[in-house]
């Protein structure tokens, strides 16, 4: 049986088309996974941009999130069988999720939450593992006491959907989220924010919540734009971490005044080096799958399309370009 992908291809890197090649063979750690789901992250825009800017060799599948079924396993594979139900975020090394089947390291895949379906699951691990590792490997915040405010700038996206719960069940921090629609804040308030405020002058607004500065600070969006606030609302001895690249040089003179630390996540990191650590992913993802089941926190999912084609694969990555979607958008296969 063939494998059938929605790709970008060298003769057309702008478009999406639909390809087919034959299913491959799972490497010693891989899974060969039936993909049932996937959901669009920024990274799946922002390769593609690069893709027509530079261009490519051969096609390129795209598709970081997915949900499926493990229908065969690679030789050094011994926590997983055929037929399970998994759920990862993948390398972005290796061909993409938006094919029928695909390759990914069994050390980075996890049983999904079995109260979710496929759509639900696959909304859902790459913006948990950014939030997780960013929050309690980067920050630490698990390790501080009440006293101790979190702002998250972003606080209603794909990655904020989950860092506010995470950040609300799995610390004692103050947790305040970045909003700026009516339906932003109840979706930040409603997943555990304490508090929300608007980003457009973040100083302002803080001050206006009698909040001066803040002990931890997670950056989902537009490093650039608001590192001159970031800068000024980090508290000495502060720790801010973002995911956002930065266009231009940072200004590092307030933080090196107050000895604040500035920490980079990119989920992509652990897969991309095999670090000796890359089997944390898949504890991540089970330790979030526990907390799904259990009823603690909710899909992040808000809109899903039906079908691998490539009007959906279009219209799910112009979704993401328009820049204010709340939660995650999933196409079902």
């Amino acid at each position: 049986m063939s494998v059938r992908a929605i790709a970008v291809t060298p003769e057309n890197p702008d478009t999406f088309v639909e390809i087919q090649h034959e299913k491959p063979e799972p490497g010693q750690y891989d899974l060969l996974v039936e993909v049932k789901a996937v959901s669009i992250n920024p990274v799946d825009t922002k390769v593609h941009q690069g893709l027509k800017k530079n261009g490519l060799q051969q096609p390129r599948i795209l598709g970081w999130d997915a949900s499926g079924v493990v229908r065969k396993v690679g030789s050094a594979v011994s926590n997983f069988k055929e037929g399970d139900e998994v759920w990862y975020a993948g390398d972005i090394t290796r061909p993409g999720s938006n094919a029928t089947f695909q390759l990914i390291d069994s050390r980075i895949t996890a049983r999904k939450p079995t109260r979710l379906n496929w759509a639900e699951s696959a909304a859902m691990p790459l913006t948990a593992l950014t939030a997780w590792e960013a929050l309690f490997e980067h920050l630490k915040i698990q390790e501080a006491d009440e006293s101790k405010t979190l702002l998250i700038i972003g606080g209603a996206g794909g990655v904020g959907s989950l860092a506010v719960p995470f950040a609300a069940l799995r610390s004692k921090v103050k947790v305040i989220a970045t909003a700026s629609r009516p339906d932003s804040v109840q979706w930040c308030l409603d997943r555990g924010a304490d508090l929300t405020v608007d980003y457009h002058d973040l100083k302002a607004e803080l001050a206006k919540e009698g909040i001066e500065q803040v002990d931890y600070i997670l950056c989902l969006n537009d490093t650039d734009g608001h590192w001159k606030a970031i800068s000024d609302v980090i508290a000495p001895l502060g720790h801010i971490c973002t995911i956002v690249e930065n266009s231009s040089p940072l200004d590092q003179s307030q933080l090196k005044l107050k000895s604040a630390a500035l920490h980079w996540e990119l989920m992509f990191t652990r897969s991309m080096f095999t670090t000796p650590d890359i089997a944390q992913q898949g504890e991540i993802l089970r330790q979030v799958a526990v907390l799904v089941d259990e009823g603690k926190l909710t899909t992040t999912l808000s809109e899903t399309l039906n079908g691998l084609t490539v009007e959906n694969i279009q219209a799910a990555h112009d979704k993401v370009l328009e820049g204010h979607m709340r939660g995650k958008v999933v196409i079902a296969f």
